[in-house]
């Protein structure tokens, strides 16, 4: 995906904490949140990168729709499959599916979780130019944050929460134009699959509460700043998960800083459904790049997969989730 870091301006947000008496604790119903297991978010994130490169008009990228298909609907979810022919900044036709799978179908108040599924069809960051054609393995960048929401379907499954989910796997979003090619890089050449859903959802009409996005969710120690155009967008969402992540003891993930404003899917969802919806997404900052170093190159593997980090975003997010009434 293309992310443009707009301006980093650090910045410490403090949480203000209101106490209630002991009376009031005690009648306050304590939710119960499944637990979400990192060893099964892990597998799920595997099992797309046995494929191959997941890139639009290849049988890799075939099959583990038809994966991710089976798993959702295994997992109790009624599921749309959203096919359009997409075409790229080059001409390219992209067979492209969106995936998106419902719980709690009829609940009128609905949380969207969003991650992209496709890989980059080519290595265009990679150290060495010969591999720059060769496509991304897409481990972190895409297969994590589907792990997660695969495994946070499992539970889903076992646990209903009170309100509805819609887990929105997003396709052709890492096909946009290499900063390489004539003119740079355009910003609507990305998130193909959300544009289109965005202005045709596979509910005519749907709404949300608010969305969630993971993006580069699984290398170890990573850190995930709040993004500028999040913050703009949904400041609530941000606060809402960056506390629940600091009172469940991950705040050395959960940065209580700005980071960046970056082109990803969360903006279409914002600026054409309306829908308040924020990013998580691996911040780098002795990066170049924003990102980790394998970042867009053949080196985004499963070694860059991290359990620890996976059960933080995890973790949190099932946090989020079943205690919105």
């Amino acid at each position: 995906m293309k992310k443009i870091f707009l301006l980093f301006l650090p910045c410490f947000f403090y949480i203000s904490c209101v106490q209630t008496s002991k009376s009031e604790q005690t009648k306050e119903k304590v939710t119960a949140v499944p637990v979400f297991n990192p060893d099964s978010a892990y597998q799920f994130t595997k099992s797309q990168v046995d494929f191959g490169a997941r890139v639009p008009n290849t049988k890799s990228h075939d099959d583990c729709a038809t994966y991710l298909t089976i798993e959702l609907k295994r997992f109790g979810a009624e599921v749309v499959q959203q096919k359009a022919d997409l075409i790229a900044f080059d001409g390219t036709v992209l067979k492209s599916t969106n995936i998106i799978g419902s719980f709690n179908p009829k609940a009128e108040t609905r949380i969207l979780l969003i991650s992209h599924w496709d890989s980059r069809p080519w290595a265009d960051h990679d150290p060495d130019p010969a591999m720059r054609k060769k496509p991304v393995m897409a481990a972190n960048d895409g297969a994590s944050g589907v792990g997660v929401l695969m495994e946070m379907a499992r539970q889903m499954y076992k646990n209903k929460p009170t309100v509805g989910v819609d887990i929105f796997f997003c396709d052709s979003e890492d096909y946009g134009q290499p900063e390489s090619v004539s003119g740079g890089s355009s910003e609507t050449s990305w998130c193909l699959g959300t544009q289109y859903w965005a202005h045709s959802p596979h509910v005519a009409g749907y709404k949300a509460r608010f969305g969630i996005l993971l993006d580069m969710v699984g290398a170890s120690q990573a850190t995930f700043y709040r993004e500028q155009s999040s913050e703009y967008y949904a400041g609530n969402v941000v606060e809402k998960v960056w506390s629940t992540a600091q009172s469940q003891g991950f705040g050395q993930f959960f940065i209580n800083e700005k980071g960046g404003g970056i082109t990803d899917d969360h903006i279409f969802v914002n600026q054409i459904t309306g829908i308040p919806t924020i990013d998580i997404i691996q911040y780098d900052p002795k990066s170049g790049s924003g990102f980790g170093t394998y970042w867009h190159t053949t080196h985004d593997t499963m070694d860059k997969v991290d359990k620890v980090t996976l059960n933080a975003v995890g973790t949190t997010l099932m946090h989020v989730v079943y205690n919105e009434k």
